[in-house]
C-alpha cells in the first residue's frame, strides 16, 4: 500500500477519535496527517513526510487550538430567554402587589410581584423587571 494511503487511514482514524472525544487534539493531528499524505502523494520521502506531520501538528496545536478553545468557551453576547427580560419595562395589566399580579412585557403576559410589599401598582403603571423567579417577574415601578 502507498505511503499517502497509510497517511489517509491514519487521518481517518484520528478524525473518528476526535469526533468521539471532542478534545481538539486528535482533529489537529488528523489535519497534519492529511498534510503528510499530500507530501507523500507528490513524492516526498519518509523523513519529509514525518517532518511535515510533526511541523503541522505543532503549528496547529500551539496556534489554532487555543483560539478554537477560546471561541468554544465564550458565552453568547446576546441575552437569551428569561435573561433578556431583565431590565426591560412592562405595563401592569392587573394590580400588582407583593404576592400577585399581571404585567405585559414585550407582548407577553407574565405573573408578577413587587420587590417590596407595599402600595399595589394599578393597571397602566410602567414597571421594570428586576429578575425572573420561575414564571413570575419580580418588578418595581419604572420611575425608581
Amino acid at each position: 500500500m502507498s505511503a499517502w494511503l497509510w497517511w489517509l487511514v491514519i487521518a481517518g482514524a484520528l478524525g473518528v477519535g476526535e469526533m468521539l472525544t471532542l478534545a481538539l487534539i486528535l482533529g489537529m493531528t488528523a489535519i497534519a496527517a492529511l498534510v503528510a499524505a499530500i507530501v507523500a502523494g507528490v513524492g516526498g520521502g519518509v523523513l519529509t513526510q514525518l517532518m511535515a506531520f510533526a511541523a503541522t501538528s505543532v503549528a496547529l496545536l500551539l496556534g489554532l487550538r487555543p483560539v478554537a478553545r477560546r471561541h468554544l468557551n465564550q458565552s453568547p453576547a446576546v441575552a437569551m430567554g428569561m435573561d433578556a427580560l431583565i431590565g426591560r419595562t412592562g405595563v401592569v395589566l392587573e394590580s400588582v402587589d407583593g404576592d400577585d399580579g399581571r404585567v405585559k412585557i414585550g407582548g407577553e403576559v407574565w405573573s408578577a410581584r413587587l420587590t417590596i410589599a407595599g402600595q399595589p401598582l394599578e393597571p397602566g403603571t410602567s414597571v421594570r423587571v428586576l429578575r425572573i423567579d420561575g414564571a413570575t417577574a419580580v418588578v418595581h415601578p419604572a420611575e425608581l
